[in-house]
């Protein structure tokens, strides 16, 4: 298990999309002035407790020039709901808007030092890690958030400051590493 710590260079890579595209971390970094990069799945019970803060984000930042990526890097032969094609139909029942990409060598996940889903990696648009860990502090209640970790990163970094709360400890289920 590699590690991308605060202030390094995320690891480039290419993975397929639900869309049958291949997408590169390289175009969406000359693209956007920031990305989030989410390790996510269909099964884990925290990832569908977030998807609709999720799409919000994603839906407040997109005019700024901002982009979610969702990558999907569990084991799919010990969790098969966690599958390509099952990728598909979660995206489509829950109208993802934003990419959803499979990791099936989990080499990125690796490389980035994924722990869980759901688990967050806000980049600059020079692919240096700003940001790492939770979406916000309350998963079971959105009412109740005190601290919305990601959205207070992703306002700092597009205003040029520094981010004040660079990593926080990602809360949810762990990647479902092959055995």
């Amino acid at each position: 298990m590699t590690d991308t710590p605060i202030g390094s260079y995320a690891p480039d890579f290419e993975l397929p999309g639900i869309d049958d595209t291949v997408h590169h971390l390289a175009r969406y970094l000359e693209s956007f002035r920031a990305v989030g990069v989410i390790f996510m799945c269909n099964h884990c019970p925290y990832v569908r407790l977030y998807l609709g803060r999720l799409k919000q984000i994603q839906a407040d930042f997109q005019a700024q020039g901002f982009t979610l990526i969702g990558i999907n890097a569990n084991d799919a032969i010990q969790y098969p709901e966690d599958s390509f094609e099952n990728m598909k139909t979660f995206a489509a029942s829950n109208q993802l808007n934003f990419p959803y990409i499979r990791d099936v060598t989990q080499d990125v996940a690796h490389c980035f030092g994924a722990q869980k889903t759901p688990e967050v990696f806000l980049l600059d648009t020079n692919g240096l890690v700003r940001y790492r860990g939770q979406i916000d502090d309350n998963a079971n209640d959105p009412e109740a958030v005190g601290v919305p970790y990601l959205r207070n990163a992703l306002t700092q970094l597009l205003q040029g400051e520094p981010v004040s709360v660079a990593f926080t400890e990602a809360i949810g289920c762990s990647v479902k590493w092959r055995q």
